[in-house]
C-alpha cells in the first residue's frame, strides 16, 4: 500500500477490461444453462412463463361470459367437495387403522370394509327391520314395492341397490320361530341375520349391530334403515340420496325434536330423561325412526366404535346421540315422511313423488297388510322408475 501509486488511466484500463472479461463469462453461462432444464434459474423463468400464461387465462376469463365464468366456478365447487369426501374417507380409514382399543380394555374391531377389498361395491344398502310375527308386513312389501328374486339380485348387480330383511334369532336358538324363517329365508333369499335376540326393547343395539354388520359385508356409499310398515320409492330414494354422495358425514331423514318422555308406563317412556334437563324438554334434533340414512364415514364410525356408544330407549334418539357431537351434516327431507293417500298422492299427482310415505299416527301405514298395495297403487312412483333411475 506504500508502493508506487498507480495512475488514473491505469485503473480505467483495469476496469474496462474486468467488464468485458464479466461479460463474456455470463454469456457462456447463461448458453451452458439453456441446455439444462433442471437448473434453478431456467426453473424460475419457466413458472414465471406459467404464471404469466394463468395470468393470461384469467384476463381471458375475466373478459369472457358470465356463464363461462359461472361454469368455471361450478367445476370448482365441485372438485373441492368431492375432494372433502376423500379426505373424510381417508380420515376415517386412519382412524381404522390406528384405532385398535380403547381405554378400560374394550376392544374395537376393525370393519373389514376397511381392510377387504373384495367386498361387494354397492351405491345403497337398505335394511328393514323387521321381526318374527311380521311375516304377513314382509310378503306386503314383496307384493308392492320390494323386487324379488331375479329382480333383486338385477337390482343389486345393475343399480347397486342391495335390499335386506333384517332380524336376528330368537331367545332359543334354532327354535320354533328360527326354524320358520329359515325356511322363509330359503324361499326368498332377502334377510340379513344379525347375531342378536329380537325384542322391541333392544332396538337400539340391534340398529348399531345392523350398521356394522352392513359395513363389514358391503362397501356401500349409503345405509339406511327403514321399517317394513314404510311404503318406499326406490328410485326416488335413490335420486335424493345421490345429491348428497360428494359430501361427507350425511345424516338424512324427517328431522324432530319431540318430547322427552318421563312417565312411567307411556308409550316412548325414557328412562334416561334426567340426562335431557328439566321436565317438559325436547329431544335434540334426529331423524324419525321409520327410514333414515347415514353415509359410508358415519357408518364406518358406529361400527369401529360400537362397544362404548351408548344405547338410549328409543334407537331413533340413540343414533341421534351419537352423530350429534360429529362434524355431520343433518339434512332434513320431508319427502321422506310423506302421509298415506291423499296426501303423498295429491304430491304425486304434482310431480313431487315421495321418497317414503306412513301414517304417523301408527308410527307407519296403519293396518300395513291391508293397506300397502293401496298405498303403492296411490303414491307409487312406477316399477319401471328404478331401473330408469340414473344415478
Amino acid at each position: 500500500m506504500r508502493g508506487k501509486a498507480v495512475s488514473g488511466k491505469a485503473i480505467l484500463v483495469l476496469c474496462l477490461a474486468s467488464f468485458l472479461a464479466g461479460s463474456l463469462i455470463t454469456s457462456r453461462t447463461w448458453t451452458s444453462q439453456s441446455h439444462n432444464n433442471n437448473h434453478p434459474i431456467v426453473n424460475h423463468v419457466t413458472a414465471s412463463n406459467k404464471l404469466g400464461e394463468f395470468d393470461h387465462k384469467l384476463r381471458k376469463l375475466g373478459e369472457g361470459k358470465a356463464e363461462d365464468i359461472m361454469g368455471e366456478v361450478s367445476k370448482t365447487h365441485k372438485a373441492i367437495q368431492s375432494l372433502e369426501k376423500t379426505i373424510s374417507n381417508l380420515e376415517m380409514e386412519l382412524a381404522v387403522s390406528r384405532m385398535s382399543s380403547v381405554g378400560n380394555g374394550v376392544t374395537l374391531q376393525k370393519p373389514k370394509s376397511y381392510s377387504n377389498h373384495t367386498l361387494q361395491k354397492a351405491f345403497v344398502v337398505i335394511g328393514i327391520n323387521t321381526a318374527f310375527s311380521s311375516r304377513k308386513r314382509r310378503d306386503s312389501l314383496r307384493q308392492t314395492w320390494m323386487p324379488t328374486g331375479e329382480k333383486l339380485k338385477k337390482l343389486e348387480k345393475e343399480k347397486g341397490i342391495v335390499i335386506r330383511f333384517v332380524i336376528g334369532h330368537s331367545a332359543t336358538t334354532g327354535g320354533v320361530l328360527d326354524k320358520a324363517l329359515d325356511k322363509e329365508e330359503a324361499e326368498h333369499k332377502d334377510f340379513l341375520r344379525l347375531n342378536h335376540v329380537e325384542g322391541y326393547h333392544q332396538l337400539s343395539t340391534k340398529t348399531r349391530l345392523y350398521f356394522s354388520t352392513a359395513v363389514s359385508m358391503w362397501d356401500s356409499e349409503f345405509y339406511v334403515k327403514v321399517d317394513d310398515d314404510v311404503h318406499l320409492n326406490l328410485g326416488m330414494l335413490a335420486t335424493t340420496l345421490a345429491q348428497y354422495r360428494s359430501k361427507p358425514r350425511v345424516y338424512i331423514g324427517c328431522m324432530k325434536s319431540g318430547p322427552v318422555l318421563s312417565e312411567k308406563g307411556v308409550k316412548y317412556h325414557e328412562p334416561e330423561y334426567w340426562k335431557f334437563g328439566e321436565d317438559g324438554n325436547k329431544y335434540f334434533r334426529h331423524a324419525t325412526g321409520q327410514i333414515y340414512g347415514i353415509s359410508k364415514d358415519l357408518a364406518a364410525y358406529i361400527s369401529i366404535n360400537s362397544p362404548i356408544l351408548h344405547r338410549y330407549a328409543n334407537e331413533d334418539v340413540s343414533l341421534g346421540s351419537w352423530l350429534i357431537g360429529l362434524e355431520v351434516e343433518h339434512v332434513d327431507d320431508r319427502s321422506m315422511c310423506c302421509g298415506t293417500p291423499p296426501d303423498c298422492e295429491w304430491k304425486a299427482q304434482a310431480g313431487n313423488i315421495c321418497v317414503a310415505s306412513f301414517d304417523w299416527s301408527c308410527s307407519g301405514v296403519c293396518k300395513s297388510v291391508e293397506k300397502m298395495k293401496y298405498v303403492h297403487n296411490s303414491c307409487g312412483e312406477g316399477d319401471s322408475s328404478i331401473w330408469k333411475s340414473d344415478f
